[in-house]
């Protein structure tokens, strides 16, 4: 089907189909959906190189990919890049991936913009102190921000999930149960939402008055290896009166280490210990395949991309002309993991065999 065609389809000038394909801010929402919607339906696929020269746009959305010796392919990204796919696909953009060191990202940037190889770009891991903020808005590119920064905090756009209120959730439902003593397994604290979420524990401490000198705070690159290295720092070389009993964990793939700690160990959940992870998201890792279901906070991270995509092309073809600052809450997923607190504590079996390099 050709634009005639499908002008003709839809009772519509073949001047506003084109212009709701491009995502011109002029035509209503609901023209836009519905010629998307037909256009889909129809099979219907513009000329890339004449949508290009008419809009004077790249039709590429893009993404600065950080690589190096010192950098692991993180399986939360092959999520979110499955759900930012799906809606790209949808909306007729492509996607562009630029490589670049940390250090030499800002120049990756600099080059994005004086190609004009894509007519924006997303950003995520956002640090405490994001430079990237400022950069985009000096190279006047279009941006969203997959997170959101401690600094600055106002005047752009991100879409986030409520990461303070989710372990404040979770730490409260551990205190609940009558844990005092308890640990958080965190994530590089060098980045935003590891701060927020060693907040939201804080404050549900505070709020039962536990002091927070007593929590048993990590903070490290959330992976299996360090998940097990961190669980024996907690339960094999501590003593059984400062061991916790309840653990707050930043990732599905750092619990997965601790779990393998706990079973060399001889701790059984929530019999010896009650834990809490996030990121009940991915389908090759369920926690109803551990074998004692895991309680979890839960956001898709698929939908957060998915969302990503469809306010950044908004953002691009001036739909969306304020810098909305999203946030999501996040569900509590209370399963088998979680009991009251022990009442006798059973020692933990000898010294474990160090991982295999």
């Amino acid at each position: 089907m050709n634009l005639k065609q499908l002008s003709a389809l839809l009772e519509l000038s073949q001047t506003t189909v084109s212009r709701a394909l491009n995502g011109y801010p002029e035509v209503s929402e609901q023209t836009r959906k519905r010629v998307l919607e037909a256009a889909q339906r129809h099979g219907y696929k513009p000329n890339s190189n004449a949508r290009k020269l008419a809009t004077g746009r790249a039709g590429s959305i893009g993404y600065v990919l950080p690589v190096g010796r010192n950098v692991d392919l993180d399986p939360h990204f092959v999520e979110f890049l499955s759900g930012l796919g799906e809606h790209a696909l949808v909306r007729e953009v492509d996607l562009s991936l630029t490589p670049a060191s940390y250090e030499r990202e800002s120049e990756a940037y600099r080059r994005i913009a004086a190609s004009r190889s894509v007519d924006g770009v997303y950003l995520s891991s956002m640090r405490n102190d994001d430079q990237r903020i400022g950069l985009m808005k000096k190279l006047g590119i279009p941006f969203l921000a997959h997170g959101r920064a401690l600094q600055p905090a106002e005047g752009y756009a991100f879409v986030d999930i409520d990461n303070e209120g989710a372990f404040h959730d979770a730490a409260r439902l551990l205190l609940q149960l009558g844990h005092r003593r308890l640990a958080y397994v965190n994530g590089d604290t060098d980045f935003a939402f590891a701060v927020h979420r060693l907040n939201g524990v804080e404050r549900a401490m505070a709020r039962y008055g536990v002091p927070l000198e007593s929590l048993q705070h990590h903070s490290a690159a959330m992976n299996e290896e360090n998940g097990y290295r961190i669980a024996m720092t907690l339960f094999r070389d501590t003593q059984p009166a400062q061991r916790p009993t309840g653990v707050l964990s930043a990732s599905m793939f750092t619990t997965l280490g601790m779990v393998r700690a706990f079973n060399q160990l001889g701790l059984r959940m929530p019999d010896d210990v009650s834990i809490i992870t996030h990121d009940d998201v991915f389908p090759f890792l369920k926690p109803e395949s551990f074998s004692v279901p895991l309680t979890t906070t839960r956001s898709s991270i698929r939908a957060a991309g998915a969302r990503i995509c469809e306010r950044l092309v908004d953002i691009i073809s001036g739909v969306e002309t304020e810098p909305v600052q999203e946030i999501w809450p996040v569900d509590l997923i209370v399963r088998a993991s979680t009991g009251p607190v022990p009442t006798v504590r059973r020692p933990v079996r000898g010294r474990a065999a160090e991982p295999a390099e």
